[in-house]
């Protein structure tokens, strides 16, 4: 059975992004083969993907899940009924307005893999459900202050079992259960 699992890179103080929705910290910092192999753990259990889209914007606009590494069904919640798109490999399925039918669906496709949830309103949509299994998170060394923070907002409390920690050259990655 799938792993639902939050799958994400924030900031120290929490955020996933800039104010602007700018990712740019991100980028270019210094890097270890610890950590790269910590990602490539993470990316080869991933079967299935769950994020939002306003119709194709995701799509169309390049915000391709994972930059369009992982050739794995993408499940996107919309608002209006859309055609499957295939692209590169990757099909991306539109589900409308039904988080628990999105997750049911990337969870049959992912087999004994992992359904990665994207974005900060998606997981916390899938954490009040009680959809969601593990948390994973790469923090990275940079407080930017102000932005879009993951979890602000969830309104819940939740209970989490750490399942595994480790920290090289440039982030930090934890890994937790969800305790229900």
């Amino acid at each position: 059975m799938a792993t639902v699992i939050v799958h994400a890179t924030i900031t120290l103080d929490g955020f996933m992004a800039k104010e602007d929705g700018g990712v740019d910290w991100m980028f270019g910092r210094p890097s270890a083969p610890e950590d790269d192999a910590v990602v490539e753990r993470v990316m080869s259990r991933i079967g299935a993907v769950v994020g939002g889209a306003n119709k194709t914007q995701t799509i169309e606009d390049g915000e391709i899940p994972y930059g369009g590494m992982l050739k794995v069904p993408v499940y996107l919640m919309t608002h209006s009924a859309h055609e499957p798109i295939e692209r590169d490999g990757t099909t991306y399925n539109f589900v409308v307005d039904d988080m628990n039918e999105a997750v049911r669906l990337a969870t049959q496709a992912a087999g004994d893999g992992w359904v990665s949830l994207l974005g900060g309103t998606i997981s916390r949509q899938c954490l009040r459900l009680g959809l969601v299994d593990e948390l994973h998170l790469d923090v990275a060394p940079v407080l930017l202050g102000d932005g879009i923070s993951l979890f602000a907002g969830l309104g819940r409390h939740i209970e989490l079992e750490r399942l595994d920690t480790s920290a090289f050259a440039s982030e930090a990655h934890l890994r937790y259960r969800v305790l229900r």
